[in-house]
């Protein structure tokens, strides 16, 4: 009852969210631009391009990391399981995970390699954040936005690139520390993993690092492969904006707004944050000395989330042939979401939306 409680709980304040955004757009007459510019169909195709080529990148970013782990699992069956994992992290809005059913159908396949189906998860969503606020931040330093000198909002721009780096450096700090035996094996991480409620998912995630510790190689190509990954959801969501209006904020500038975004996926809300983060950067940044008008930011994610659907259908393609093996999946990974699986993936469930992936 808790679980169902909290649950419409968050879909309450999305759907509040998304409502508050939807009547701004109307006042700025964000919808009423739309309609009336004409569309580039080309542009859109391409944006769907880019961002079925993200997922498909974080698909074989975790196949790799599964593998390294020594399951014999081969890229076709990591395809199956990511595809659905990714259909079932948009369909259910959080009330079942996508990783909880990689983790499931990875360990069904596979005997006795759940706590390693679960590692191959947690560190595959803790890069992909990671790496957001690494993208986030080169791009930055590369195209100067954090001079803002077409802001319309210089003190909220210059904060957000301070977090973000701040961010960045915090997470090679802190991942780079607990890579080392001597941090992560000591009495303080011992400490914290003990501690109520935070200490078995921390213990999780510090268990994971540790089967990875003797791979770096493997870790330093997952990092590029989110850098991949990143760079192509950015370009995906300026094409999207190319396609639906005619001014648009340069690739540069999606490729600081759409990471800082993305990172607002780690909030426990199936939809919301990440529209209303790209809607009030797209506000406060000039298009070549262009102020866009509000609302366009919510536009253009509303047409980012239908193409993340058209490409969850893929996943709907390898459900119709796994029904049966996907029903016992999904019975077994609502158990395990409230033992197991849950409450080791709770950190990372929701960053990629995207992540992506």
């Amino acid at each position: 009852m808790k679980r169902l409680l909290a649950t419409l709980v968050k879909i309450g304040i999305s759907v509040a969210i998304i409502g508050y955004l939807v009547w701004q757009a109307r006042q700025d007459d964000a919808f009423t631009i739309l309609r009336d510019q004409p569309k580039r169909w080309g542009m859109l195709v391409i944006a769907w391009l880019f961002c079925a080529g993200a997922v498909l990148t974080t698909i074989v970013r975790w196949h790799f990391l599964v593998r390294a782990l020594e399951i014999p699992s081969r890229l076709r069956n990591s395809l199956r399981i990511g595809f659905l994992g990714y259909m079932f992290n948009l369909a259910p809005l959080g009330l079942l995970g996508g990783d909880a059913i990689k983790v499931v159908m990875l360990a069904r396949e596979h005997k006795n390699t759940k706590s390693k189906s679960i590692a191959s998860v947690v560190v595959d969503r803790l890069i992909g954040l990671y790496m957001l606020f690494v993208v986030a931040a080169i791009a930055i330093l590369v195209t100067g936005f954090w001079r803002a000198e077409n802001a319309t909002d210089k003190a909220a721009i210059a904060n957000i690139c301070l977090a973000t780096f701040l961010a960045a450096v915090v997470g090679t700090l802190g991942i780079g520390a607990l890579m080392i035996p001597a941090v992560s094996d000591g009495k303080l991480v011992r400490a914290i993993e003990r501690l109520p409620r935070l200490g078995h998912p921390i213990k999780s995630l510090i268990d994971a690092l540790r089967m990875y510790r003797r791979r770096p190689g493997v870790l330093l190509a997952a990092a590029l492969m989110s850098v991949i990954v990143h760079s192509c959801f950015a370009t995906g969501i300026y094409f999207i904006a190319s396609g639906l209006f005619t001014n648009v904020h340069s690739l540069g500038d999606h490729l600081v707004m759409s990471p800082l975004s993305m990172a607002t996926g780690v909030l426990p809300l199936p939809f919301g944050p990440f529209e209303w983060v790209l809607n009030d950067l797209y506000a406060w940044v000039r298009a070549g000395g262009v102020i866009i008008p509000g609302g366009q930011g919510f536009v253009v994610a509303l047409g980012y989330r239908v193409i993340t659907v058209l490409i969850a259908a893929i996943g709907a393609g390898y459900y119709i042939g796994a029904r049966q093996e996907l029903a016992q999946s999904i019975q077994q990974a609502d158990e395990d979401e409230s033992a197991v699986v849950g409450p080791t993936i709770a950190m990372t469930e929701k960053c990629q939306s995207a992540s992506a992936a």
